[in-house]
């Protein structure tokens, strides 16, 4: 019995590591093409545009994969339910003050 846990185990290891590899190499081309797109004569819009894009690939690779993201749906969920209520409460908080000025101040 211990032999097939031993090897289930190597093999999700091998799986786990062939998958971060094929990741890296992902992101070092990605930041390959990142760098030759600085160079291209684009218009400037068009290189940023594209630059962004890349980088959010790369962002969702770095996330996702590496930082194992995609397994802990959960507690990605409540942060992100959390950060929308403050981002919602501080919007609100700022509306709510865009007409309390200090004493001895004009608008």
């Amino acid at each position: 019995m211990s032999d097939t846990t031993s090897t289930s185990t190597s093999v999700d290891i091998k799986s786990t590591a062939r998958l971060c590899g094929v990741v890296l190499f992902v992101i070092a081309c990605t930041t390959a093409v990142m760098i030759y797109t600085s160079f291209q004569p684009f218009g400037w819009p068009a290189k940023v545009a594209l630059i962004l894009g890349v980088a959010v690939v790369n962002a969702f690779l770095v996330a996702s994969y590496l930082m194992h993201l995609l397994s802990e749906k959960k507690m990605v969920f409540i942060v992100g339910f959390f950060t929308v209520c403050f981002f919602i409460s501080l919007m609100g908080l700022t509306v709510w003050a865009m007409q309390d000025f200090p004493v001895g101040t004009t608008k």
